[in-house]
Protein backbone atom coordinates (compact mmCIF):
# COMPACT_ATOMS: atom_id res chain seq x y z
CA UNK A 1 0.00 0.00 0.00
CA UNK A 2 2.81 2.21 1.24
CA UNK A 3 5.09 1.58 -2.39
CA UNK A 4 1.39 2.43 -4.15
CA UNK A 5 1.15 5.76 -2.28
CA UNK A 6 5.19 6.46 -2.99
CA UNK A 7 4.25 5.59 -6.96
CA UNK A 8 1.32 8.00 -6.70
CA UNK A 9 3.40 10.41 -5.18
CA UNK A 10 5.93 10.06 -7.69
CA UNK A 11 3.99 10.30 -10.39
CA UNK A 12 1.94 13.37 -9.55
CA UNK A 13 5.23 15.25 -9.28
CA UNK A 14 7.20 14.32 -12.26
CA UNK A 15 3.79 15.25 -13.89
CA UNK A 16 3.63 18.66 -12.14
CA UNK A 17 7.43 19.01 -12.85
CA UNK A 18 6.89 18.59 -16.49
CA UNK A 19 4.12 21.22 -16.59
CA UNK A 20 6.05 23.74 -14.85
CA UNK A 21 9.13 23.12 -17.40
CA UNK A 22 6.91 23.03 -20.52
CA UNK A 23 4.81 26.32 -19.37
CA UNK A 24 8.21 27.80 -18.46
CA UNK A 25 9.56 27.08 -22.21
CA UNK A 26 6.25 28.46 -23.85
CA UNK A 27 5.84 31.60 -21.36
CA UNK A 28 9.61 32.72 -20.63
CA UNK A 29 10.82 32.82 -24.47
CA UNK A 30 12.81 36.48 -24.33
CA UNK A 31 9.43 38.14 -26.00
CA UNK A 32 6.99 40.87 -26.17
CA UNK A 33 3.29 39.05 -25.90
CA UNK A 34 0.63 41.78 -27.09
CA UNK A 35 -2.86 39.33 -26.55
CA UNK A 36 -6.06 41.01 -27.80
CA UNK A 37 -8.59 38.32 -25.96
CA UNK A 38 -11.64 37.44 -27.18
CA UNK A 39 -14.47 39.08 -24.86
CA UNK A 40 -16.56 39.34 -26.97
CA UNK A 41 -18.25 42.94 -27.83
CA UNK A 42 -15.48 44.58 -25.87
CA UNK A 43 -12.14 45.50 -25.11
CA UNK A 44 -9.16 43.31 -22.73
CA UNK A 45 -5.35 43.33 -23.69
CA UNK A 46 -2.69 41.10 -22.11
CA UNK A 47 0.62 42.34 -22.29
CA UNK A 48 3.55 40.34 -21.08
CA UNK A 49 7.25 41.62 -21.63
CA UNK A 50 9.85 39.27 -22.79
CA UNK A 51 10.89 39.18 -18.38
CA UNK A 52 7.78 38.31 -17.78
CA UNK A 53 5.84 41.81 -16.58
CA UNK A 54 2.32 41.82 -17.08
CA UNK A 55 0.49 44.63 -18.09
CA UNK A 56 -3.72 44.94 -18.52
CA UNK A 57 -5.27 47.36 -20.81
CA UNK A 58 -9.32 46.62 -20.20
CA UNK A 59 -11.10 44.19 -19.11
CA UNK A 60 -14.57 43.49 -21.54
CA UNK A 61 -17.63 43.44 -20.18
CA UNK A 62 -17.63 40.25 -18.26
CA UNK A 63 -15.80 37.35 -16.75
CA UNK A 64 -14.14 36.24 -20.36
CA UNK A 65 -11.04 38.10 -19.56
CA UNK A 66 -10.01 35.95 -16.55
CA UNK A 67 -10.20 32.92 -19.32
CA UNK A 68 -7.94 34.51 -21.48
CA UNK A 69 -5.56 35.49 -18.82
CA UNK A 70 -5.60 31.50 -18.22
CA UNK A 71 -4.54 30.71 -21.36
CA UNK A 72 -1.73 32.69 -21.77
CA UNK A 73 0.12 33.47 -18.23
CA UNK A 74 1.72 30.47 -16.56
CA UNK A 75 -0.93 28.72 -14.32
CA UNK A 76 1.07 29.76 -11.07
CA UNK A 77 1.29 33.40 -11.79
CA UNK A 78 -0.82 35.99 -10.14
CA UNK A 79 1.42 39.46 -10.51
CA UNK A 80 -0.10 42.20 -12.67
CA UNK A 81 1.78 45.26 -12.56
CA UNK A 82 -0.31 47.31 -13.59
CA UNK A 83 -3.96 47.60 -14.81
CA UNK A 84 -5.04 50.42 -17.09
CA UNK A 85 -8.33 51.43 -18.12
CA UNK A 86 -9.03 53.28 -21.35
CA UNK A 87 -12.48 54.97 -20.16
CA UNK A 88 -15.23 53.91 -17.56
CA UNK A 89 -17.69 51.49 -20.10
CA UNK A 90 -18.93 49.16 -19.07
CA UNK A 91 -17.75 46.85 -22.16
CA UNK A 92 -14.41 47.57 -21.01
CA UNK A 93 -14.36 47.86 -17.39
CA UNK A 94 -16.68 45.42 -16.15
CA UNK A 95 -13.89 42.27 -16.31
CA UNK A 96 -11.48 44.18 -14.33
CA UNK A 97 -13.25 43.64 -11.30
CA UNK A 98 -12.54 40.02 -11.41
CA UNK A 99 -8.96 40.69 -12.68
CA UNK A 100 -8.82 43.06 -9.51
CA UNK A 101 -10.28 40.19 -7.47
CA UNK A 102 -8.25 36.61 -8.18
CA UNK A 103 -4.83 39.17 -9.09
CA UNK A 104 -2.40 40.77 -7.22
CA UNK A 105 -2.84 44.23 -9.15
CA UNK A 106 0.17 46.15 -8.50
CA UNK A 107 -1.03 49.88 -9.41
CA UNK A 108 -4.37 51.05 -11.26
CA UNK A 109 -4.15 53.84 -13.78
CA UNK A 110 -6.84 55.34 -16.30
CA UNK A 111 -8.36 59.03 -17.16
CA UNK A 112 -9.67 61.47 -14.86
CA UNK A 113 -13.52 60.61 -15.94
CA UNK A 114 -16.09 59.44 -14.16
CA UNK A 115 -19.53 57.53 -14.92
CA UNK A 116 -22.53 57.83 -12.81
CA UNK A 117 -23.78 54.25 -13.19
CA UNK A 118 -24.11 51.53 -10.30
CA UNK A 119 -21.38 48.87 -11.90
CA UNK A 120 -18.90 51.89 -11.87
CA UNK A 121 -19.49 53.17 -8.42
CA UNK A 122 -19.18 49.44 -7.28
CA UNK A 123 -15.80 48.82 -9.83
CA UNK A 124 -14.39 52.35 -7.71
CA UNK A 125 -15.56 50.49 -4.43
CA UNK A 126 -13.30 47.30 -5.41
CA UNK A 127 -10.58 49.54 -6.29
CA UNK A 128 -10.74 51.16 -2.90
CA UNK A 129 -10.92 47.88 -1.37
CA UNK A 130 -7.60 46.28 -2.79
CA UNK A 131 -6.07 49.44 -1.17
CA UNK A 132 -5.09 50.93 -4.74
CA UNK A 133 -5.08 54.72 -5.21
CA UNK A 134 -5.71 55.64 -8.83
CA UNK A 135 -3.23 57.19 -11.22
CA UNK A 136 -4.65 59.70 -13.25
CA UNK A 137 -2.84 59.81 -17.18
CA UNK A 138 -3.01 61.65 -20.20
CA UNK A 139 -1.23 62.44 -23.28
CA UNK A 140 2.64 62.56 -22.38
CA UNK A 141 2.76 60.28 -19.64
CA UNK A 142 5.02 57.38 -20.20
CA UNK A 143 6.01 53.94 -18.39
CA UNK A 144 9.29 52.58 -19.40
CA UNK A 145 9.92 48.14 -18.15
CA UNK A 146 13.38 47.19 -17.05
CA UNK A 147 13.58 45.37 -19.99
CA UNK A 148 13.03 47.90 -22.38
CA UNK A 149 9.00 48.22 -23.58
CA UNK A 150 7.64 51.57 -23.59
CA UNK A 151 4.23 52.48 -22.80
CA UNK A 152 3.40 56.15 -23.61
CA UNK A 153 -0.35 58.18 -23.42
CA UNK A 154 -0.76 59.36 -26.39
CA UNK A 155 -4.16 60.79 -25.55
CA UNK A 156 -6.45 62.43 -24.51
CA UNK A 157 -5.07 65.40 -22.85
CA UNK A 158 -6.10 67.56 -20.20
CA UNK A 159 -7.55 70.36 -22.58
CA UNK A 160 -9.28 67.63 -24.64
CA UNK A 161 -11.08 66.12 -21.63
CA UNK A 162 -11.72 69.88 -20.57
CA UNK A 163 -13.68 70.57 -23.45
CA UNK A 164 -15.24 67.10 -24.27
CA UNK A 165 -16.24 66.44 -20.27
CA UNK A 166 -16.27 69.82 -18.87
CA UNK A 167 -17.91 67.89 -15.91
CA UNK A 168 -15.98 65.25 -15.38
CA UNK A 169 -18.03 62.55 -16.61
CA UNK A 170 -18.69 60.77 -19.27
CA UNK A 171 -21.73 58.88 -20.64
CA UNK A 172 -22.33 55.82 -21.96
CA UNK A 173 -22.87 56.87 -25.57
CA UNK A 174 -19.20 59.16 -25.87
CA UNK A 175 -15.78 57.91 -26.63
CA UNK A 176 -13.58 60.95 -27.06
CA UNK A 177 -11.90 61.03 -23.68
CA UNK A 178 -10.66 57.14 -24.42
CA UNK A 179 -7.11 56.77 -23.54
CA UNK A 180 -4.51 55.95 -26.73
CA UNK A 181 -1.63 54.13 -26.03
CA UNK A 182 1.63 53.40 -27.86
CA UNK A 183 3.40 50.34 -26.95
CA UNK A 184 7.16 50.33 -28.51
CA UNK A 185 9.61 47.51 -28.86
CA UNK A 186 12.70 47.94 -30.66
CA UNK A 187 11.09 49.07 -33.76
CA UNK A 188 7.99 47.75 -33.32
CA UNK A 189 5.12 49.52 -32.38
CA UNK A 190 1.44 49.14 -30.99
CA UNK A 191 -1.16 51.26 -31.23
CA UNK A 192 -4.05 50.12 -28.24
CA UNK A 193 -7.29 52.84 -29.07
CA UNK A 194 -9.92 51.69 -26.93
CA UNK A 195 -12.79 53.88 -28.39
CA UNK A 196 -10.94 56.77 -29.37
CA UNK A 197 -13.06 58.76 -32.33
CA UNK A 198 -11.22 60.05 -35.69
CA UNK A 199 -11.50 63.46 -34.93
CA UNK A 200 -9.29 63.47 -31.27
CA UNK A 201 -6.73 60.62 -32.69
CA UNK A 202 -6.34 63.03 -35.13
CA UNK A 203 -5.90 65.84 -33.23
CA UNK A 204 -3.07 63.68 -30.92
CA UNK A 205 -1.20 62.56 -34.32
CA UNK A 206 -0.85 65.87 -34.78
CA UNK A 207 2.23 65.58 -32.63
CA UNK A 208 3.12 61.93 -33.62
CA UNK A 209 4.29 61.18 -36.93
CA UNK A 210 5.60 57.51 -35.67
CA UNK A 211 4.38 54.71 -38.28
CA UNK A 212 2.94 52.16 -36.21
CA UNK A 213 3.14 47.78 -36.75
CA UNK A 214 -0.17 47.67 -35.40
CA UNK A 215 -3.42 49.43 -34.83
CA UNK A 216 -6.15 48.24 -32.82
CA UNK A 217 -9.18 49.50 -35.16
CA UNK A 218 -11.04 51.62 -32.56
CA UNK A 219 -14.28 51.41 -31.02
CA UNK A 220 -14.69 47.86 -32.65
CA UNK A 221 -14.37 48.67 -36.10
CA UNK A 222 -17.38 51.97 -35.71
CA UNK A 223 -17.07 53.74 -38.87
CA UNK A 224 -16.28 56.82 -36.66
CA UNK A 225 -13.02 55.50 -35.77
CA UNK A 226 -10.88 56.11 -38.68
CA UNK A 227 -10.18 57.59 -42.08
CA UNK A 228 -7.99 57.52 -44.73
CA UNK A 229 -6.00 60.24 -42.95
CA UNK A 230 -4.97 58.39 -39.94
CA UNK A 231 -4.29 55.40 -42.22
CA UNK A 232 -1.55 57.34 -44.16
CA UNK A 233 -0.17 58.74 -40.91
CA UNK A 234 0.06 55.29 -39.16
CA UNK A 235 1.01 52.81 -42.08
CA UNK A 236 0.50 49.92 -39.88
CA UNK A 237 0.87 46.48 -41.35
CA UNK A 238 -1.53 44.82 -39.03
CA UNK A 239 -4.93 45.96 -37.90
CA UNK A 240 -6.50 44.21 -34.67
CA UNK A 241 -10.20 44.49 -34.39
CA UNK A 242 -11.90 43.74 -31.12
CA UNK A 243 -15.31 42.84 -31.62
CA UNK A 244 -18.16 40.07 -30.68
CA UNK A 245 -21.67 39.92 -31.65
CA UNK A 246 -23.72 43.42 -31.67
CA UNK A 247 -26.46 44.95 -32.30
CA UNK A 248 -24.41 48.55 -33.65
CA UNK A 249 -23.03 47.01 -37.01
CA UNK A 250 -19.41 46.60 -35.88
CA UNK A 251 -17.14 46.30 -37.82
CA UNK A 252 -18.55 48.83 -40.17
CA UNK A 253 -17.84 47.92 -43.78
CA UNK A 254 -16.65 51.35 -44.41
CA UNK A 255 -13.60 50.43 -42.45
CA UNK A 256 -13.55 46.96 -43.67
CA UNK A 257 -13.48 48.02 -47.00
CA UNK A 258 -10.64 51.02 -46.12
CA UNK A 259 -8.38 48.40 -44.46
CA UNK A 260 -9.03 46.47 -47.18
CA UNK A 261 -7.68 49.19 -49.89
CA UNK A 262 -4.89 49.81 -48.18
CA UNK A 263 -4.02 46.56 -47.96
CA UNK A 264 -3.78 46.06 -44.34
CA UNK A 265 -4.33 42.34 -42.77
CA UNK A 266 -7.39 42.46 -40.69
CA UNK A 267 -7.30 40.27 -37.51
CA UNK A 268 -10.54 39.92 -35.51
CA UNK A 269 -11.83 38.18 -31.93
CA UNK A 270 -15.27 37.26 -33.48
CA UNK A 271 -13.76 34.94 -36.16
CA UNK A 272 -10.44 34.09 -34.57
CA UNK A 273 -10.25 34.12 -30.73
CA UNK A 274 -7.42 35.10 -28.78
CA UNK A 275 -4.79 36.95 -30.78
CA UNK A 276 -1.56 36.77 -29.80
CA UNK A 277 1.15 38.92 -31.36
CA UNK A 278 5.10 38.15 -30.45
CA UNK A 279 7.34 40.24 -31.39
CA UNK A 280 11.44 39.75 -30.53
CA UNK A 281 11.46 43.72 -31.16
CA UNK A 282 12.14 43.11 -35.06
CA UNK A 283 9.36 40.73 -36.69
CA UNK A 284 5.92 40.02 -35.27
CA UNK A 285 4.26 36.37 -34.87
CA UNK A 286 0.86 36.35 -35.32
CA UNK A 287 -1.19 33.01 -32.88
CA UNK A 288 -4.49 32.55 -32.81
Amino acid sequence: MLKKILIGSFCILFVLFGMIIYQRYIFFDGKLHVVFCDVGQGDGVLLRTPSGINFIIDGGPDKKIIDCLHRHLPFWERNISEVFLSHPHEDHFIGLIDVLQQFNVSSFSTEQLDNPIPSFIFFKEVITRMNLKPRYVTAGDKFTTSDGVGIEIISPSRDLLNKTSPNGKIGESREFGSLVFRISYGSIKFMITGDSQANPLNDALSKYHDTVSVLQVPHHGSRFGLDERLIAILNPRIAIISVGKNSYGHPSSEILNLLTKKHILVLRTDTLGDIDLITNGSSIEAIY
